[in-house]
């Protein structure tokens, strides 16, 4: 299937999302922080992100300009608290291409998955 990155800094958020999108067969990279994942995309390239908004070090609309500056075609979609509607707002006029609700619905996650991969 595809490659997936993700970006977030919860190692317990990592796990869940990498076995859930290992259980829908696909190959799952993360990163604990933006400028981790800057690097991990480098060396992957992979067909879509997973971002978490709030990180340390560099969080996920710095990750998210620095990408799509270098990589305009890159697929991401934000993972967020719905209370930060702005930041949402923000974020696709940045050039991510959806986002998600933390804790996100699997089957909401999958529609947006095939969605964007097709």
């Amino acid at each position: 299937m595809s490659k997936i990155l993700i970006v977030d800094d919860a190692f317990f958020v990592r796990v869940k999302i990498r076995n859930f999108l290992e259980g829908l067969g696909h190959e799952v990279f993360d990163a604990s922080d933006g400028a981790l994942g800057l690097g991990v995309y480098e060396e992957i390239n992979p067909d879509l992100v997973f971002c978490d908004v709030t990180m340390p070090e560099m969080d996920g609309l710095t990750f998210l300009k620095a990408l799509i500056a270098k990589h305009p075609d890159a697929v991401v979609v934000m993972l967020t608290s719905a209370s930060e509607q702005s930041v949402i707002m923000e974020a696709l006029t940045l050039g991510a291409r959806n986002f998600l609700v933390k804790p996100f619905d699997e089957d909401k996650a999958i529609e947006v998955i095939q969605t964007l991969l097709g």
